[in-house]
This record gives C-alpha cells, sequence and structure tokens, in this order.
C-alpha cells in the first residue's frame, strides 16, 4: 500500500508530499507526474514516481495499486476538469484502491457559484463510483491574493467586485497539512471537511493589512461586476475566466466563501495561518 498524490509537482502537490515526508518513509509514498525531470527532487527523497497524465486515461492504468491512498488533486484547467477527474476515479476503481480524497470546494453540493460546478460533479462521479471517499472541500487560498500583490502597490488599490463580503480564507500550507493528515491516519472515510480557514476577512481589511506591512496607502475599491471584468481582460486575464473570478467575487459578495467550520484547523492540530502572516511573507 502506498499513499499516491496526483497533481504531484503542481503548487499544492509538491506542498502535499512534503508534509507526507515529515510523517512517513518516503517509500509509502507516490508522486503521478506528467514529467518525470519536474519531480526528480521528488525522486530524490526516495518517493516513488508513477508517471501518468489526466488528459490519456489510458496513462492511469498503472498509477494505482490495490489497496493505494489516493489524494485526487483537482486540475487546474476550468472547462475540462470533469473528464479528466473521470478517468482517475475509473483507473482508481479498476485498481480497487482503499480510499480516494477529493479536494473539491468550500460547500460542496450548496456551493452556487460557476467554479464549483465542475467540483460538485467529481463529488457525485465518486460517490457513484461506489469508492471508499474523503472530500477535502478547501476554500479560498489566500495565496489567490498575495501572488498578485504587484499591481496592488503599483496601483495602491485592491479591486474587486464582492462588496463588503468576507473570505475565510488558508494558505496551501494549511491545506496540504490537512490533506496529508487525512491520508495517514485512519477515520475519514465518507467523511466530507469543510475547510477554510479561523477568521473570516473582508476586502477592506486586506487593503489595510497590506497598508501597514508596506506602509503604503492602499484602497479597497469595489466596483461593478461589469467593470471588474473589463479590468481583468485589460491586464490579460483571458475573458472566461475573468467570468469566473467576477462570479466568485460575487459568491463572496453573498458570504460563500465566508464559513469557518473549524474543520481544518482541527485536522491539522494548530491554528490556521493569519492573513497578517501571509501578506508579510508575499511582500
Amino acid at each position: 500500500m502506498s499513499i499516491v498524490v496526483t497533481g504531484a509537482t503542481g503548487s499544492l502537490g509538491r506542498l502535499v508530499i512534503d508534509e507526507l515526508l515529515a510523517r512517513v518513509p518516503a517509500d509509502q509514498v507516490a508522486a503521478v507526474v506528467r514529467n518525470k525531470d519536474k519531480a526528480a527532487d521528488r525522486a530524490d527523497r526516495g518517493v516513488e514516481l508513477r508517471i501518468a497524465d489526466y488528459n490519456a486515461p489510458e496513462t492511469l492504468a498503472g498509477a494505482f495499486r490495490s489497496g493505494d491512498r489516493v489524494l485526487l488533486i483537482s486540475g487546474s484547467e476550468v472547462g475540462r476538469r470533469v473528464a479528466q477527474h473521470t478517468a482517475v476515479i475509473e483507473a482508481a476503481k479498476a485498481a480497487g484502491v482503499a480510499q480516494l480524497a477529493y479536494t473539491g470546494i468550500l460547500g460542496g453540493p450548496d456551493a452556487d457559484f460557476d467554479l464549483a460546478d465542475e467540483h460538485k460533479a467529481t463529488e457525485q462521479l465518486i460517490l457513484d463510483s461506489g469508492l471508499p471517499h474523503t472530500f477535502l472541500r478547501n476554500g479560498w487560498y489566500t495565496e489567490n491574493y498575495t501572488a498578485n500583490l504587484a499591481p496592488v502597490l503599483a496601483h495602491g488599490a485592491v479591486v474587486a467586485n464582492a462588496g463588503e463580503g468576507r473570505v475565510a480564507s488558508a494558505t496551501r500550507g494549511d491545506y496540504a497539512a490537512a490533506a496529508a493528515a487525512v491520508l495517514v491516519s485512519d477515520g475519514h472515510i465518507g467523511t466530507a471537511y469543510e475547510l477554510s480557514g479561523d477568521t473570516a476577512w473582508s476586502l477592506a481589511e486586506y487593503a489595510a493589512e497590506i497598508a501597514k506591512a508596506s506602509g503604503k496607502e492602499i484602497a479597497y475599491n469595489n466596483v461593478p461586476a461589469s467593470v471588474h471584468q473589463e479590468i481583468l481582460v485589460g491586464a490579460g486575464v483571458p475573458e472566461a475566466f475573468a467570468a469566473i473570478l467576477v462570479d466568485v467575487d460575487q459568491a463572496i459578495g453573498r458570504g460563500r466563501l465566508a464559513g469557518t467550520s473549524g474543520d481544518l484547523a482541527r485536522l491539522i492540530g494548530r491554528p490556521t495561518t493569519p492573513l497578517a502572516t501571509t501578506v508579510a511573507a508575499a511582500l
């Protein structure tokens, strides 16, 4: 039996592997990757590499073994993920894995924004498969914001159409630690965890935190959805993806990413990373 992480060279996957290596011997960990060269550092640490591609179902036949515990990290190609995830689920079922954990989105079937659609479809596919499963419904990553600090500092403003909505974000490291905790311990089959940060914050508070940490004046400019769409497209974001981001902001305005269940802190055994810490690190 191995603990298998798909998408293991991605931003989240790499952190999950690191968390697993801190908890179990390397020979119990396997990484499913498309390019073995990008995972050379994982192999150097003793992690088994299994070469497969979400977009090539035939390659997934050898990715899993009977009794494996598998983490399916959702694909990054919005619009293609249901087909990709279907291929992984079918391969996992054919192999007879002992657990399939999936990184979905906060709210699960109750999430009412466009970005959630493929996650909801994937959860249903897993339920229909009959596989022993665990749903890790990740909230928003704080890095979704702090990765874009350069234009915020350049223009002196956080621009969004989220109104006064709040976001209970956590870092990728927090979510990775939760995934590892679920994969190395028992008692999680059939459970759906609503994972989010301990504290929900508003974008006005986010702007104030950047101002405090940077010493610059930073405003929060709440704009109409149509204006935000134009700004994002003008900055080079593809129109379809810009529409998804605008729709997420509207969901934030409705409170859909503000839930603080405490599941994440309980799984990782510590408080989630504060917004101020992540902002300071990004700066």
